[in-house]
């Protein structure tokens, strides 16, 4: 018999929709398995608030299409009457008075949020680990850090928390995780979910994304959430299928190009993650698509100018000095990074990523879509970051970790990592991109992907 907590959102929505389970039931189920979580998945769990909505649910005649299947917001995103500390003990006593605009869409869907999921301080980092609950595990090994920074959301759609989980996309903070906790991580096209009026985007780098085990899920879960929001200067025209409509389609023979060197010259694809791009190479070929190996068309001064504009938006919080010595050294770091940038640094560096990113996105008209591995290495264990004590170091062990999401982010594209290859007993993903507005066809083939490891 299969368990509640091996079913997608799909499967689990009919089950509760044919009256096999209650929503209170299924929400008891999934309460007692985070109870019992070693994974640190979670910051916070709110089972009286979860089982009060189940009740609600329950005792509704028309109810949602999603009604009873939990899922939990990123410890990043504003939930009102719930705690929200950003991962950082400075905000450990912060609760919203009001929802962002991306929980009230999941919560108007059915949805029962658990509570909220583990996260990076401020989320600025591609593991996840902070001083409120410590790092966020991999489900295939514990020992090793489940990516960030939503890696709290990965680890508990990995290890069977959760169905699905929003997750959030600034530099690959989606498919990182993603990748490491072998499920499926999908950032899509910028502008194409709505942030609301007071969820910042780092000026376009950052989206709202899905984390999940079927397509299907995301897809669904995409629907939802791409609508324009009011105010917002980024808003894409409803498609004329559903995505979950379209993903259901044959996308036919594409051109797909594909490399694994990354763009930075000090970074090195592991055996793991060739082994992997070549294994889905083999499978989309076999698929009927075209394969076309090129050698990497993103410039290595692309990662300077994205440390501007990152850094900069760390920068632009206004901090009094005894708080900013109780940030975390990595998150101190980038603080006092951006504060010393200059107004014409940052718009050069704006200016740069959006030139560079079109003029290369514009010599690849001619493909379809993009294979790469998402991450250059496995997971790592959580100390391997931080063990220098030196915060540049940090970070130029996370460039040697994941030299390929952040270009997505750049450019705005659509990308999503796709589970199915597993090296020395640890998942690897491998990423699936597309042009700007593809999110539809990038979901098809990374469908077709899954679909195809599975058989």
């Amino acid at each position: 018999m299969t368990e509640l907590h091996e079913l997608d959102a799909h499967d689990l929505a009919a089950t509760i929709a044919r009256g096999d389970v209650s929503c209170v039931e299924v929400t008891r189920h999934f309460l007692e398995r985070v109870e019992a979580d070693e994974l640190g998945a979670f910051v916070t769990v709110t089972p009286e608030r979860a089982l009060a909505r189940a009740a609600d649910l329950d005792t509704m005649t028309e109810r949602p299409a999603f009604a009873g299947v939990p899922t939990a917001f990123k410890d990043l995103t504003m939930t009102a009457g719930v705690p929200t500390s950003m991962g950082s003990r400075l905000m450990a006593e912060n609760v919203p008075d009001h929802n962002a605009h991306v929980v009230d869409l999941v919560e108007a869907a059915g949805f029962v949020s658990l509570g909220k999921t583990n996260t990076p301080e401020f989320g600025l980092s591609s593991y996840t680990d902070n001083d409120v609950v410590g790092p966020a595990r991999a489900p295939a090994d514990p020992r090793l850090n489940a990516g960030g920074s939503s890696g709290g959301a990965a680890a508990a759609v990995g290890s069977g928390l959760l169905p699905w989980a929003p997750g959030s996309d600034g530099g690959g903070s989606i498919r990182i995780p993603a990748s490491c906790c072998g499920v499926i991580g999908f950032k899509p096209s910028r502008g194409r979910v709505g942030a609301g009026p007071d969820s910042a985007t780092w000026n376009g780098l950052a989206t709202d994304g899905v984390l999940a085990r079927s397509v299907r899920d995301v897809a669904a879960v995409l629907d939802l959430l791409a609508r324009p929001v009011p105010g917002s200067s980024r808003v894409w025209p409803a498609p004329s299928v559903t995505f979950a409509e379209s993903t259901t389609r044959d996308p036919g023979r594409l051109r797909i190009a594909s490399w694994t060197d990354p763009y930075l010259d000090f970074a090195t694809a592991s055996p793991g993650s060739v082994a992997a791009v070549e294994a889905a190479r083999d499978a989309l070929a076999a698929l009927g698509h075209e394969i076309v190996e090129i050698a990497n068309p993103w410039p290595a001064e692309l990662e300077q100018q994205f440390n501007v504009v990152w850094s900069a938006g760390m920068a632009s919080v206004p901090l009094p000095d005894a708080a900013i010595a109780q940030l975390r050294p990595t998150t101190r770091y980038w603080y006092e990074r951006g504060g010393r940038a200059s107004a014409p640094e940052l718009a050069a560096a704006l200016t740069h990523l959006e030139l560079t990113t079109a003029a290369v996105n514009a010599s690849l008209a001619d493909i379809d879509l993009f294979l790469t591995p998402t991450l250059a290495l496995p997971p790592q264990p959580h100390a391997w970051f931080t063990e220098s004590g030196d915060p540049a170091e940090d970070h130029r062990r996370e460039l040697l970790f994941t030299p390929y999401t952040a270009l997505m982010n750049m450019s705005g594209q659509p990308a999503v990592s796709v589970p199915g290859h597993v090296h020395e007993g640890l998942p690897v993903g491998v990423m699936i991109a597309g042009h700007v507005g593809a999110d539809a066809l990038v979901l098809q083939v990374a469908d077709q992907l899954v679909s195809r490891a599975r058989s």
